[in-house]
């Protein structure tokens, strides 16, 4: 069967920021009112009319199995195993690849954001954009930010904290922040992300950060920035940031 657009959700992680929540199951199965974050993603996507989703697995791997196993969602869902290694967020693209073959483009969503975008709008969007990858940015504050030309093109990642940088090209690197040869927007990376399906397919298999992937494929492809303002957008990673999200939606029930 084919699909538009297939969506990855990232559930392999270990979920050390959450301490003792995920001493026992892994992060993907830690409940937000009840439910675990896993079901939320996977019912907002098909709320949004994603009916082929990708999840990987590594910690805690065989639960979240046993999760899609024991329920009923109107999806295709297939398992990326990443028992045996952990191959990060690029390395995990990479591994599942051959499951978007059927598919014009993917979706990623990290199983740990919580937010009301309207992914079938942006869909829509992108499937007709011609771009390589759109990757969905906000203007907030974080140590680390993606860098985009005035074309809203990815040239760069900074960690402001420890003025560190990488550049798409090479002969920028090392550049001070400070130099006046430089222009570039700051954007905090949403972790939620289009490509075209094929976009990783001559990767090899491994251990390896998304991000950096995007830019060595900026050299030559259209990884763009496409900025939103949902109503709400929550990381889920730490424990406050759950009971932050937790009480923000028990508000919006009122």
């Amino acid at each position: 069967m084919t699909y538009d657009t297939t969506a990855m959700i990232l559930a392999a992680g270990l979920g050390t920021r959450l301490g003792a929540l995920t001493q026992d199951k892994p992060k993907a199965l830690v409940p937000l009112n009840g439910k675990p974050l896993l079901q939320h993603c996977i019912e907002n996507l098909i709320a949004n009319g994603f009916h082929h989703i990708v999840i990987n697995v590594h910690h805690f791997g065989e639960q979240i199995i046993d999760f899609v196993d024991s329920h009923y969602f109107d999806a295709d869902i297939q398992i990326s195993d990443e028992r045996e290694l952990l191959m990060d967020t690029g390395g995990g693209i990479v591994k599942a690849t051959p499951l978007f073959k059927d598919s014009k483009a993917v979706l990623v969503h990290n199983v740990d954001i919580i937010s009301n975008v309207d992914f079938a709008a942006l869909n829509r969007q992108f499937l007709a954009s011609g771009d390589d990858a759109w990757l969905l940015t906000q203007d907030r504050e974080t140590n680390r930010k993606l860098l985009f030309d005035a074309e809203n093109q990815l040239v760069g990642w900074m960690n402001k904290t420890e003025q560190r940088f990488k550049w798409v090209n090479e002969d920028r690197s090392g550049v001070s922040t400070g130099s006046t040869t430089l222009s570039y927007n700051e954007m905090a990376f949403s972790g939620l992300h289009f490509f075209r399906s094929d976009l990783f397919a001559e990767f090899e298999v491994k251990r390896q950060s998304v991000i950096d992937l995007y830019l060595y494929l900026a050299k030559q492809n259209r990884i763009i920035s496409r900025s939103i303002q949902p109503d709400y957008w929550f990381d889920l990673g730490k424990p406050e940031q759950l009971k932050a999200a937790e009480s923000y939606l028990n508000n919006l029930e009122k």
